[in-house]
Order: C-alpha cells, then sequence, then structure tokens
C-alpha cells in the first residue's frame, strides 16, 4: 500500500515534522510492502497563492499549471491521503489551505458545470488529518472549535469531493505536554493504518 503524507511546517525540528516521522516508521513496521511519500509543501517551495491560471481551471478554459497536475499525480499514486499540520487560528496554515485550494481543482477532485450539478470526483480516496494544537481539549470543546474544523475541513472540503475521511484527530497541549505522547499516537495510526481503513470499508 502506497501513502502520501502532506505536511505544512517550517521547522525540521518542530513536533509536526516528528509526527510525520513516527507516522511513515508505525507504516513501515506494520508491513514491509507499506511505501510512504512525503510532500514537504514548505522545502519544496510549493506556491499556494490561487492565482489567475487557477481560476481558468476552476472555469474549465484551461488545463491545470505544471506543479497542480505533479500534486494530483502524488494523490492518484496514494491508497491512503495524510494531512499533517500545526493548528493555525483553529485551522490549518494558509500553505496547506492553499495547496487544497489549488490543487483540489474542479475537473479532477470535482465537476461542477454550468448545469450546476456536482459530481464528486474522490470516492476512493481515503484521507487521514492530524492537527497539532496548543490549546487544551477543554477549550477546543467550550468555543466548539474542534466541531467547526471538522465541518470546514473534514465535511466542507473532503466530502465535498467524495473523500472519506477515516480518521480526523488533534494532538492537543503540544506546547506543554510531553511530545513522546504525541509522537506514540502518530506511531500507533502509522500501523493500524490500513486496518482502520479495512474497518471503514466494511
Amino acid at each position: 500500500m502506497h501513502t502520501l503524507i502532506v505536511v505544512a511546517h517550517h521547522d525540521p525540528l518542530s513536533l509536526t515534522r516528528g509526527v510525520v516521522t513516527r507516522i511513515a516508521d508505525g507504516l513501515a513496521l506494520a508491513d514491509s510492502d507499506n511505501t510512504v511519500e512525503i510532500a514537504d509543501l514548505w522545502t519544496e517551495g510549493f506556491d499556494p497563492r490561487f492565482g489567475p491560471a487557477d481560476w481558468a481551471v476552476h472555469h474549465r478554459e484551461a488545463s491545470p499549471p505544471a506543479d497542480v497536475i505533479a500534486e494530483q499525480a502524488r494523490i492518484d499514486r496514494a491508497d491512503a491521503l495524510i494531512l499533517v499540520y500545526p493548528v493555525f487560528w483553529w485551522s490549518m496554515p494558509a500553505l496547506l489551505k492553499g495547496w487544497i485550494d489549488r490543487v483540489f481543482a474542479n475537473g479532477w477532485a470535482f465537476d461542477f458545470g454550468t448545469d450546476a450539478k456536482l459530481v464528486k470526483k474522490l470516492d476512493r480516496l481515503r484521507v487521514h488529518l492530524i492537527g497539532v494544537g496548543g490549546a487544551d481539549a477543554a477549550t477546543y470543546a467550550r468555543h466548539g472549535y474542534a466541531t467547526a474544523m471538522k465541518t470546514q475541513i473534514d465535511h466542507g472540503i473532503f466530502d465535498y469531493c467524495g473523500a472519506q475521511v477515516v480518521t480526523s484527530q488533534l494532538l492537543l497541549e503540544s506546547e506543554i505536554q510531553d511530545p513522546a505522547m504525541h509522537l506514540q499516537a502518530a506511531h500507533t495510526l502509522g500501523r493500524g493504518l490500513y486496518k482502520q481503513q479495512e474497518v471503514e470499508a466494511v
């Protein structure tokens, strides 16, 4: 099985990057045939700005730019997509949101034409979301942040395209908790990733 992990963080020593490494380790231990590709958006210099070329793609007036086609091909090769990101203002960083804005384009992720009929095109895609947040669970619950994030990201982005979010979790209190706790959770996710997908598929 092949997994694409997309990470949006500038610091190679961050907990976010550590989580990516531990997920990859868990996948390798689960099955020697598992392969992992890491899309490091910061290091690779992905341009998250949705510009005129992307607008033309949205209106079906042009083909996607080469960098978007390359990212779409990465997803097409994957059996699972994992997004790992720090929580900024109760959502994902602009870099990752811009990647979604540009890559999950009309004509590839979904079809929305002049007849106003939506066709979801990513039914086969299984998605796992991991947000690394500094606040505690009580804060997220008290203000409804966790629910809002699920509505916006899980449902608003991935369900719109037909992709199934298999797991969606927040690793909280990241600035005060022992990092080992979150790294172990990431390792456990990696080891059980495809078992979870099999359960969801039944």
